[in-house]
């Protein structure tokens, strides 16, 4: 159920010995979702008592039809491995489960799923991510390895590429899911 109560708007000053606008009137819009089934008895009750005061005038009640609803689609559980990033929240789920990831975690993790099958050097992740170069490169060696134990022995995710840095893996199931 919601309520929704519109004050009144105010109105201009009348010049001169014209008669003046009506008095504005509050508004309150009261909109109750009926669900299938009996109704209890406090709703019983609020539709009595909205039903004596458009009975006495005080007030109208009228009947809308709500507008028709498209049927939302399922979502698919997660698979166990399926890592979600919920960009709009910053929240990162690893099957049904939020992991707890540092802001440079998560933003490397970010980084890398929005650019799959891209190799980057230490160097280009210091200055894409954490937004420096003036850093040591093993800073981010360190970084994966924490990614890496924080979602298991068991999850592809990060893929070393000898002698160049790091890429997100070919098998890793990452989906980004936006704010809409």
């Amino acid at each position: 159920m919601s309520v929704v109560a519109i004050p009144p708007r105010p109105r201009p000053p009348v010049r001169g010995d014209r008669p003046g606008p009506a008095r504005a009137v509050a508004t309150l819009t009261l909109t109750v979702d009926l669900q299938p089934g009996p109704i209890t008895p406090r709703l019983a009750r609020l539709l009595d008592l909205l039903g004596e005061l458009a009975e006495s005038g005080e007030g109208r009640l009228r009947a809308v039809e709500p507008a028709p609803v498209a049927p939302r689609p399922v979502p698919d559980p997660p698979a166990p491995h399926e890592i979600r990033i919920l960009a709009g929240t910053r929240v990162v789920r690893h099957g049904d489960r939020a992991l707890p990831l540092t802001r440079i975690e998560y933003d490397l993790l970010l980084y890398l799923a929005e650019r799959p099958r891209r190799v980057f050097t230490r160097l280009q992740l210091l200055a894409n991510v954490w937004g420096y170069e003036h850093a040591v490169a093993r800073t981010v060696d360190v970084h994966v390895r924490r990614l890496r134990a924080k979602f298991g022995s068991g999850t592809p995710l990060v893929t070393t590429v000898y002698g160049v840095g790091y890429r997100l893996a070919d098998d890793a199931r990452i989906s980004i899911e936006r704010e809409r």
